[in-house]
């Protein structure tokens, strides 16, 4: 049995609209979710005494991690200790 005039038509906009969300998935979402196990990987490999940078552009250095926080500390006088949220966290350079 053939498809003629309108099931044709809907047949292949059902296509278009199935081949676009395939492009979508793979222009937006998976290197979306190629970046959330990378930053997850850094974060779960952070050590005491790594300088990181926020995702505000401040450089610290870490002095404790708990499952959920660090505290970073700023600057050079070593006085400035500012508790905060792992995921605040954008960068890390390992201590040699």
């Amino acid at each position: 049995m053939l498809l003629t005039g309108a099931g044709a038509a809907g047949g292949s906009m059902l296509l278009i609209l199935v081949v676009w969300g395939v492009v979508i998935y793979f222009l937006l979402m998976r290197p979306q979710k190629k970046e959330q196990k990378r930053l997850a990987a850094m974060l779960s490999s952070l050590e005491v005494g790594d300088v990181v940078v926020t995702t505000s552009g401040f450089y610290g250095v870490l002095i404790d991690i708990t499952d959920e926080d660090v505290i970073v500390e700023f600057g050079s006088n070593r006085n400035c200790r500012i508790p905060m949220k792992k995921s605040a966290i954008q960068e890390v350079e390992k201590q040699n």
